[in-house]
């Protein structure tokens, strides 16, 4: 797998076209995998990466799978994209759109709404109303429907910054703090997994900036736990081991909506 990430100013940082090309060939496919059906309509994803730059759309950080079931021509693959026209910023977040396609018939288009914090480079997705999730299957005019679906979900922006902000207005008593981790650690070991370590781990910030009682802080200090790893614990049997960093795209948008929708249900309880 490969992950770029540009420590440049938030709205100036920019994947180039050879930042793409190494990291996510299959954007690059000239057609689909042989194990797809002869319904399956072929788009480059070259050409969706055009069309939305175009629109002002730039490309910021790219993740490739490891695909078992063809090679890396065809893998799946997702791009976060941000508007260099809309310096919007959202509490300390900057709004993204978030670009999921593959060309081995295992995935369709999605776009997602996002947000990316520069304070941890921690990108998080959202899915708020019906403007977080767009799914566009692999037929009719892609391209167009793609840019008509990114437009749509920039313009549900503000109703995001109002989520942004009522969820730093929403301050946590110390036993939500604990409820919140808890049930993140269930998220992030499924399936019966104990987690490595205590709940309490998910709350130690790891800078001075992160520190508060509000869900915004304890939501981004919970996530980049979550997402990015590096927390010692010790397994069931005993054995020490660091908490990896989560690079597969599905297990990625797992975590990344289910954690965004448990902050959602503390903000309404």
């Amino acid at each position: 797998m490969a992950i770029i990430h540009h420590y440049a100013t938030a709205f100036e940082r920019e994947c180039s076209e050879g930042d793409l090309r190494s990291s996510i060939p299959a954007a690059f496919a000239t057609g689909a995998a042989p194990t797809t059906g002869s319904r399956f309509v072929f788009i480059n994803t070259a050409e969706l990466i055009a069309a939305l730059r175009d629109e002002g759309f730039r490309p910021t950080e790219v993740l490739q799978s490891r695909s078992r079931r063809s090679n890396a021509g065809y893998a799946r693959h997702m791009l976060r994209f941000r508007h260099i026209r809309d310096s919007v910023t959202l509490v300390d977040a900057i709004p993204e759109l978030i670009l999921i396609n593959a060309h081995d018939g295992t995935s369709a288009y999605q776009l997602r709404s996002g947000l990316y914090r520069p304070i941890c480079t921690n990108g998080m997705m959202t899915e708020l109303g019906d403007f977080g999730l767009i799914r566009i299957p692999h037929r009719g005019d892609i391209v167009t429907n793609v840019v008509e679906g990114a437009r749509h979900i920039s313009h549900g922006f503000a109703d995001l910054g109002r989520v942004v902000e009522q969820m730093a207005r929403r301050e946590l008593t110390r036993a939500e703090q604990l409820r919140f981790a808890e049930n993140a650690a269930l998220i992030r070991y499924c399936n019966g997994r104990a987690a490595p370590y205590p709940a309490e781990t998910l709350l130690k910030p790891r800078r001075p900036d992160d520190v508060g009682p509000d869900l915004w802080h304890v939501y981004n200090v919970v996530h980049e736990h979550l997402m990015t790893g590096g927390d010692a614990g010790r397994t069931a049997s005993g054995r020490n081991i660091t908490s990896r960093r989560i690079n597969e795209i599905r297990e990625n948008v797992r975590i990344n909506t289910t954690l965004w929708q448990l902050a959602m249900e503390m903000i309404r309880s």
